[in-house]
């Protein structure tokens, strides 16, 4: 069965960059057609309980600071940033703290262009969802 064709854009805005450095447009909850995530830095209406409680994007030292990032931390990278970026290593190939430091070393933009290239699926082209084996668009299968 194809999967149904996706009507998010192929584009990555700064925005849906979070503290953390998840790429929040290839998160599945941003994918989902109905109560999509708007982003972690989005309203909190349509996201799980799990999304608004994050101990990240409530860190004190984000809130209170107001930094855009957790590489602005004297923290960086915290115990629960190393725990998330073990957890997406290990099931996602995909580095939070790696994202981080490409942003701070090379900024958004940059890093913005090389996820558009590293999470395009190989058959069509489209952002894929970073927690499924399969584009969303085509079908194609990977892993």
């Amino acid at each position: 069965m194809m999967p149904k064709r996706s009507t998010k854009t192929n584009t990555i805005r700064p925005t849906l960059i979070a503290p953390c450095g998840m790429n929040c447009r290839l998160c599945r909850a941003y994918l989902r057609d109905r109560k999509a995530c708007p982003g972690c830095r989005g309203n909190d209406d349509f996201k799980s309980k799990a999304c608004v409680s994050c101990r990240i994007k409530n860190c004190m030292n984000i809130v209170k600071s107001g930094v855009t990032y957790c590489f602005s931390c004297d923290s960086f990278p915290c115990v629960t940033l190393n725990h998330l970026d073990k957890r997406y290593r290990t099931k996602y190939g995909m580095s939070m703290i790696n994202n981080l430091e490409n942003i701070r070393k090379f900024g958004i933009r940059h890093f913005l262009g090389n996820e558009k290239a590293r999470w395009a699926c190989p058959e069509c082209g489209e952002l894929i969802c970073v927690h499924k084996p399969q584009c969303l668009s085509c079908g194609h299968k990977w892993r």
